[in-house]
């Protein structure tokens, strides 16, 4: 029998904390750019998963800013699709699925340690990260787990396996490379408020809605190395991977959602046109 073809499937996952700023412009217009090269389908999904920073007016202003740019989607909260409800706000069932699998099989752990105590330990050790401080492993011999029937009330971390390499090919920046335990530590996949953290509930919708490839910004290559082992302990399929270089502001700082004065919105409300925010970006219309 002739092999299965997997279609194309891309996503674009904004997060409505902030207003979207030139940076996104160039990630999404690339994973835009590659669903229709592919032929494919692009998928928008919400990622309002924090609800004290998500914002009801900044929803209306990504599917705007996004639709300005002429960035088209076929599946989504405002157009449904066969992999609803695209928000991740309702979708806490499907995150604490995951967390019961992980708890089950031990990959993850309770811990009541706070940022503040992580952080303290981290600079005590002299760890030189630069996303989140390495986990001293102060809770990571407890075994009550299987105590928990939900997950609030104390933060969750994935136990690592350390000085395991972890690798995969990038389809832009090549061959990556990071090792459990020195490039990162025990990770937080569901925090103390109740609140899945970004690595679970990306992985869960990603194999839910069946993502075929991953565009986001180089920022995030270390993240993928931790979702990798998320992907691998809840017995899932992987996507590729894009990581998209990053836009840089005068003084070579990465964009961030603080600098408002880049935000498309800004620049379309200053008379900018869309072919102005992407060449910004470092990309033709």
């Amino acid at each position: 029998m002739p092999e299965q073809v997997i279609k194309y499937r891309g996503r674009l996952a904004p997060s409505p904390t902030g207003l979207l700023h030139v940076g996104h412009a160039r990630t999404f217009w690339i994973a835009a750019q590659r669903a229709s090269e592919h032929r494919g389908t692009l998928i928008l999904r919400n990622e309002d998963l924090d609800p004290q920073r998500c914002r009801r007016e900044l929803v209306d202003a990504m599917y705007e800013d996004l639709r300005w740019l002429s960035i088209q989607w076929s599946e989504g909260p405002d157009c449904g699709g066969p992999y609803a409800p695209y928000s991740q706000s309702e979708r806490r069932e499907f995150y604490v699925d995951a967390w019961r699998t992980l708890r089950d099989t031990g990959a993850i752990y309770p811990c009541t340690c706070s940022r503040k105590d992580v952080a303290q330990a981290a600079a005590a050790a002299n760890n030189d990260v630069d996303d989140e401080p390495l986990y001293p492993g102060t809770c990571r011999q407890r075994t009550d787990a299987s105590n928990f029937s939900t997950p609030e009330g104390v933060n969750w971390r994935f136990r690592i396996p350390d000085g395991q390499e972890i690798a995969f090919d990038d389809e832009h920046l090549g061959p990556q490379r990071y090792i459990a335990g020195q490039d990162f530590g025990d990770f937080l996949i569901w925090r103390r408020d109740d609140v899945p953290a970004y690595q679970l509930a990306v992985v869960v919708d990603d194999a839910a809605m069946r993502v075929t490839e991953v565009v986001r910004g180089a920022d995030l290559l270390k993240s993928t190395a931790r979702q990798l082992l998320i992907y691998r302990a809840l017995g899932l399929q992987t996507p590729q991977h894009y990581h998209c270089d990053l836009v840089r502001d005068e003084s070579g700082v990465r964009l961030a959602k603080r600098h408002d004065a880049l935000s498309i919105r800004h620049l379309r409300e200053s008379g900018w046109i869309p072919e102005q925010v992407l060449k910004a970006a470092g990309l033709e219309y």
